[in-house]
């Protein structure tokens, strides 16, 4: 039987003559870290303390012991960032330059002092970049020019700390007579029958040796035997339970176990999980356009979703827990489709496995984005074996429903400039329309492919055409006031998103003992998008008066403008399915503390934007929308069943008066959008007056004038402590009312965010992770809009 020893103990760490303990998996960051040899690169701007690192050549050092037993032993790397040299006692074992691959070498019989020399990344990029010229990109930093995560030269939210190490597991594995090298799953399902058929190859080190394999899966057995190196054994499982994502149904999964036998005797055996269901993308064209819509297990949905970036510059770091706390975040905020972008990795198991068990749709870019891309050697052959050995391996997850081509970067050949600087050289597009969909055909047929995001589905259409495929709306953040979001009606909108800080706590950590201000060094350096705290601070006077030499308000007021924004493009988009499909707010998460368009920050902490995607991605939306007619309240109903009862609709003036109200008869079909006229006696006129609606615990709310204009009275409420948190009653109107709960204590999280209260109303706020619950602390940490504030 195959015998699998980590080589995860006895590294070490040299440079130049110096030597430290290594960590494995890990990086050249991490280890410098932990010996304190390098300052923290998140805290203050000690990121440009920590430069020269990438800079540099590093070499990782261990014994490998002599081995017996077996026929024949492999070295087996999962992951080496990035360029690098394996010898053995001196001896070349080989050379790797792609950090998304796995590598394998033969070492029987070998023993001694294994060494792996990384090269700079930089080096090699810029050797790469001197053969085959220069390319056109959205940053300075050359990560075209490798196959390494791009985002660890830079982004406009991350850090610049390009890594290298042996950044996935490392270990031996001894056989004999053959191991299995390669298993490919097609699952399907038609009519409750599942059908699973394994595609096998196999390794052998004897030729004559007859071999079989043998799968289990849902009680049904099957056996087949191997022709040479390959074998396809096929099973059918009747009365399977479908996979459904989130909200849809419930994700049973289905153990599969494959084992490689000689003469009976277990040679190898491969074991996943795997779910029963279909998947289509709908992209007919239609009177709108051309669509795209996910369709699963025959249900049509518009897909509620969130952009992934690498949760941490340094990915050895994100463990199995915190790939499953931040995916059950997304989860619990109602969202059911997670994309993971280009500019990152193709994630560990352990991310997968979290969105199978979770019912999240996983939409996977290959590592392509905001460059053109050389295509040719020594890259061309890197991108075609890392697609094929990453599609293979992550074939088995029911919930990896698309593969995406690249980000961004058809739009930028058409838009950006690109196409007169190329002049004819290539770029990528081989790769989006030609290399990758056919790798996706031949080994995954059962998955939709995509050329890119956004794509139009033709060169004969802009890439990022609202009315055809996807769509990325940047304009609006760029230039514009959020409203603007309600101009189109996008066929699936890919990215969009408003930027905010990060929670007070988060800042406090990562700027020790600074004097915090919007434009002090470290918020500056801790602010990664061109002209960010310009379009932040612009994006907010369309609203707020802008709160001058109160950090405090500022910070609160950034967030709420966030939150604001996203549900503006959110409840319109989506009160138009279903003509619009989905939404994909950029972005869920940081990898750092930093201000940036994410739901949740570096630290782990959901910013007010969390708790409002929460209402927005809800089954079930209110939301007042204008419509050719006039002014409607749109009942978005994205429940299994039809949605009925009365409406309560309220016009309000500021004071708390209530100047007139009405019921509505409220129907909305399954998975379906009602729109009900609002009465036009009803509608609120001038910045005093604001219109409120009810039903089943939900609210919409529409204030007609700008909150610089609207008088607010001085917000008045009482605070009370109960078990568990605290509750707030309204005196006034309170609108945006924010318990920003790691003031009261670094761990202390609330589980709501913005709520607007009419007098006399009340809310409870659950708090967790507050030892000295205080009445007057909790006040002091409650902030809400006021008159010219």
């Amino acid at each position: 039987m195959l015998q699998d020893t980590p080589l995860a103990g006895g590294w070490i760490l040299r440079h130049e003559g110096a030597e430290l303990p290594a960590v494995v998996p890990g990086c050249v960051h991490t280890d410098l870290l932990a010996a304190g040899a390098v300052p923290d690169p998140f805290l203050g701007r000690n990121e440009t303390e920590v430069a020269w690192v990438g800079r540099r050549d590093w070499t990782y050092e261990t014994e490998l012991q002599a081995t017996n037993g077996h026929e024949q032993t492999d070295l087996v790397f999962d992951g080496l960032d990035t360029a690098a040299e394996i010898l053995l006692d001196g001896q070349l074992l080989g050379r790797t330059r792609n950090m998304h691959r796995s590598y394998r070498f033969d070492v029987t019989g070998m023993a001694g002092r294994l060494s792996v020399r990384f090269a700079s990344a930089y080096a090699e990029a810029e050797a790469v970049r001197g053969k085959l010229g220069e390319r056109p990109a959205a940053y300075t930093e050359p990560y075209q020019y490798i196959r390494k995560m791009a985002c660890s030269f830079g982004w406009d939210w991350g850090p610049t700390l390009v890594t290298a190490g042996i950044w996935r597991p490392v270990r031996l594995e001894q056989w004999s007579t053959a191991r299995i090298a390669r298993v490919r799953p097609l699952v399907t399902v038609e009519d409750g029958l599942g059908r699973v058929e394994l595609a096998v190859e196999v390794e052998r080190s004897r030729v004559e040796a007859p071999l079989a394999v043998e799968a289990t899966v849902g009680g049904v057995r099957a056996r087949a035997e191997l022709d040479g190196t390959a074998g396809i054994v096929r099973l059918e499982v009747p009365d399977v339970r479908l996979w459904w994502p989130r909200g849809y149904g419930e994700q049973p999964l289905y153990d599969v176990e494959l084992t490689l036998l000689h003469e009976d005797r277990a040679l190898d055996v491969w074991r996943r999980r795997i779910g029963f269901r279909t998947v289509e993308l709908d992209r007919r064209s239609d009177e709108h356009g051309t669509g795209f819509a996910f369709v699963v297990n025959g249900e049509r949905l518009f897909a509620r979703g969130v952009n992934w970036i690498p949760d941490d510059p340094f990915p050895s770091r994100i463990s199995r827990d915190r790939y499953r706390e931040r995916l059950r975040q997304a989860a619990d905020a109602g969202v059911d489709l997670v994309r993971v972008w280009g500019g990152g990795i193709y994630e560990s198991e352990d991310f997968y496995d979290a969105c199978d068990e979770f019912g999240l749709l996983v939409w996977q870019d290959f590592p392509f984005a905001c460059a053109a891309y050389p295509e040719e050697q020594p890259l061309r052959g890197e991108v075609e074996a890392e697609a094929r050995e990453n599609v293979v391996r992550l074939m088995p997850h029911p919930s990896l429903v698309l593969w995406n081509g690249n980000n961004e970067n058809l739009w930028g050949f058409r838009d950006w400039g690109w196409e007169p600087r190329l002049a004819g050289e290539s770029w990528g597009e081989g790769y989006y329309l030609g290399v990758l969909p056919r790798v996706v055909a031949e080994l995954d047929p059962t998955r939709p492919y995509t050329a890119g995001s956004p794509w139009s589905g033709s060169w004969d259409r802009h890439p990022n055409d609202p009315a055809h495929g996807t769509h990325h709306s940047w304009e609006v953040w760029n230039r514009e006031d959020y409203a603007e979001y309600r101009a189109d009606v996008p066929r699936f909108v890919a990215e969009f998103g408003w930027q905010a800080p990060p929670a007070y706590a988060t800042l406090r950590r990562a700027l020790p003992g600074e004097e915090l201000a919007s434009d002090s060094p470290g918020m500056l350096h801790h602010q990664k998008a061109d002209d960010g705290n310009g379009k932040l601070e612009r994006g907010l006077a369309r609203h707020f008066a802008l709160p001058e030499g109160d950090f405090d308000r500022w910070h609160y007021l950034m967030q709420v403008n966030q939150a604001r924004a996203v549900a503006a493009g959110i409840e319109h988009w989506r009160s138009h399915w279903p003509v619009c499909a989905g939404t994909v707010v950029w972005q869920l998460n940081d990898c750092w503390p930093v201000t940036s368009w994410a739901a949740i920050d570096g630290d782990g902490r959901e910013k007010p934007l969390y708790h409002e995607l929460r209402r927005l991605y809800a089954d079930r939306l209110l939301t007042f929308q204008v419509r050719e007619q006039g002014l409607v309240l749109a009942a978005v109903n994205q429940a299994p069943g039809a949605w009925t009862g009365p409406v309560r609709l309220r016009r309000m003036s500021v004071e708390g008066g209530m100047i007139t109200e009405t019921s509505l008869d409220l129907r909305a079909e399954a998975r379906s959008v009602a729109d009900l006229g609002v009465p036009h006696e009803l509608e609120p006129v001038g910045a005093k007056e604001f219109l409120v609606a009810d039903a089943d615990g939900l609210r919409a709310v529409r204030f007609p004038a700008p909150d610089r204009e609207v008088p607010y009275l001085r917000p008045e409420f009482d605070v009370t402590l109960v078990p568990g948190g605290i509750t707030v009653t309204a005196r006034t109107l309170v609108r945006d009312l924010l318990l920003q709960a790691d003031r009261l204590d670094p761990d202390a999280r609330a589980d709501t965010g913005l709520v607007t209260l009419l007098p006399g109303e009340q809310v409870t706020i659950g708090i967790r992770g507050w030892e000295t619950p205080d009445a007057e602390a909790a006040r002091a940490a409650l902030y809400c809009l006021e008159a010219g504030r």
